[in-house]
């Protein structure tokens, strides 16, 4: 696959699971209509509560469970490689979940699997929205890029996006494409988002697909859309504006290899942990 079709979904999921996995259901199908072979879902996709700790409600254990069986159903039906957006999975914990993103492949087959690392525990002032997502789940605590036909793939959530040693890592790792389901709130994406998103992708020559929610959800919650696909050079080359649809865009990985031979700026690091000696 050195060039193919992608998309990112973005959705106004509330607290009805059944209702969401039939919006996911139904845009995964256009998409596939479309030719698409990568599809990314936002984060939360299949509920979006007004308490967060209804997600420990909806924990399945790793492998199983009525949303990762939708995920494995719907990427063989159409014979995509399907980002499942975050999915709550058991922890040791009963108290506390992982926010883990799961990368499936054409045959159902979950072959990724990303626990987000960055938690959101922060106070808004301009909207007045208070956060602390470590009271409902685990921190991950490994960064994932996955060896695909589609190129290495590299799994992040959310929060995550702020934290550039994360996609330097992630670079370094390999990756190509980077998959960011979000649920980013409308105070911070806009002031953020766009800038966020086109950063990391500039600096570490990759596509970005940033498949956010959006509008209103239950508990008077805000989350700001505008997903995207953003390439190499930072140029967004397809968004969504504040409602829920499909984003599309090719990805280009011969484009990409030449970019990064054409405008060397990786090899070109010199604070690299590697190279850098301690005093």
């Amino acid at each position: 696959m050195q060039s193919f079709l992608a998309a990112v979904v973005q959705m106004n999921s509330d607290d009805n699971p059944q209702a969401n996995l039939q919006q996911a259901k139904s845009y995964i199908q256009q998409a596939a209509d479309l030719g698409v072979q990568w599809l990314v879902l936002p984060e939360m996709f299949a509920c979006m509560a007004a308490r967060l700790s209804e997600q420990l409600a909806l924990a399945e254990a790793f492998g199983r469970g009525r949303i990762q069986d939708f995920l494995a159903q719907q990427a063989a039906q159409h014979n995509l490689w399907l980002v499942g957006g975050t999915v709550p999975i058991q922890s040791e914990r009963a108290d506390l979940v992982y926010a883990s993103c799961l990368l499936y492949n054409p045959q159902g087959e979950c072959v990724a699997r990303y626990d987000k690392i960055h938690l959101f525990d922060v106070h808004i002032e301009a909207s007045q929205e208070t956060y602390n997502e470590s009271c409902v789940f685990c921190r991950g605590e490994q960064a994932v890029c996955s060896n695909t036909p589609a190129g290495q793939c590299a799994l992040a959530v959310c929060y995550d996006v702020r934290f550039p040693e994360m996609f330097r890592k992630l670079m370094v790792m390999g990756a190509q494409l980077i998959a960011v389901p979000a649920a980013f709130t409308a105070a911070t994406g806009k002031a953020h988002w766009d800038v966020l998103l086109r950063a990391r992708a500039i600096e570490n020559q990759v596509y970005l697909l940033a498949a956010n929610q959006v509008g209103e959800h239950p508990g008077r919650r805000h989350t700001y859309g505008h997903s995207m696909i953003v390439s190499p050079w930072g140029e967004v080359l397809s968004s969504i504006d504040d409602h829920a649809g499909l984003a599309c865009a090719k990805i280009d990985l011969p484009a990409q290899t030449q970019l990064r031979q054409r405008f060397p700026c990786l090899q070109h690091r010199f604070f690299n942990t590697d190279k850098v000696k301690q005093k």
